[in-house]
C-alpha cells in the first residue's frame, strides 16, 4: 500500500520524503570521503540513486524510515535520519536509528536534533520498546551523538558487522535506549 509518509519537524529541521531534486546533493554527500569515512566505500551517483529509491519506497510503505533532512531556513538537504528494522544478518533484532549528514552540516547540532525527533516518533507514535544504534567502533562522532541522546553501550554487545568486509571498519558498537514511556 502506498501512503503519504509522516513528516517530522524540529526548530531548525524538516524530516520529509525524498524528492528528485535531492539526488545531486545526496550523491555529492555520498561521494565525499569525509562523510563515508566509516563505511567501506564512497558511493557512485547510481548507487546513491538506488539508496534514495529504497528510502522513498520504505517511507511510502510504512510511513516512516530514512527521511531526508532539510534545513528549514534554507531548504537545503543536510542529509538523512530515521528508523529502520535491523538487517537480518545482524546478531540482534529490533529497530535502529541512524543519521548521515553532509560535511557542511557537521558541527551545527543537526544530527542530535534530528535524532531526538526520530526517537520521539519511534517511542510515542510507533510505541517501540527499544531503539538501537550501530556504528563502527572508531566512529566517535556518532557515538557522541548516541551518548547525547541518552543511549548506552554495553561493550559485551560489540560485534563484527557481517555486512562489512574484513578490516578496521568491521568492529561495531551497539547502543540502546529503552522507551521512557513504558
Amino acid at each position: 500500500m502506498v501512503r503519504e509518509p509522516d513528516e517530522l519537524s524540529t526548530a531548525r529541521l524538516r524530516l520529509r520524503q525524498w524528492r528528485d531534486a535531492d539526488l545531486d546533493p545526496w550523491a555529492a554527500m555520498n561521494a565525499d570521503p569525509r562523510v563515508r569515512e566509516f563505511f567501506p566505500e564512497v558511493l557512485t551517483r547510481a548507487r546513491s540513486a538506488e539508496s534514495m529509491a529504497r528510502f522513498r519506497a520504505g517511507l511510502q510503505a510504512r510511513g516512516w524510515g530514512w527521511w531526508a533532512v532539510e534545513v528549514t531556513a534554507t531548504g537545503l538537504l543536510a542529509g538523512m535520519a530515521g528508523l529502520d528494522p535491523v538487517d537480518e544478518e545482524m546478531p540482534f533484532g529490533g529497530v535502529e536509528i541512524g543519521w548521515r549528514l553532509a560535511h557542511e552540516a557537521w558541527g551545527h547540532g543537526y544530527a542530535t536534533e534530528a535524532a531526538k525527533a526520530v526517537l520521539a516518533y519511534g517511542f510515542q507514535r510507533l510505541a517501540l520498546p527499544e531503539i538501537l544504534a550501530v556504528t563502527a567502533a572508531g566512529n566517535r562522532r556518532s557515538q557522541a551523538v548516541m551518548e547525547r541522546l541518552g543511549m548506552t553501550r554495553d561493550p559485551g554487545d560489540d560485534f563484527d558487522d557481517p555486512t562489512v568486509p574484513a578490516g578496521p571498519l568491521r568492529r561495531s558498537v551497539l547502543y540502546r535506549l529503552a522507551n521512557p514511556h513504558r
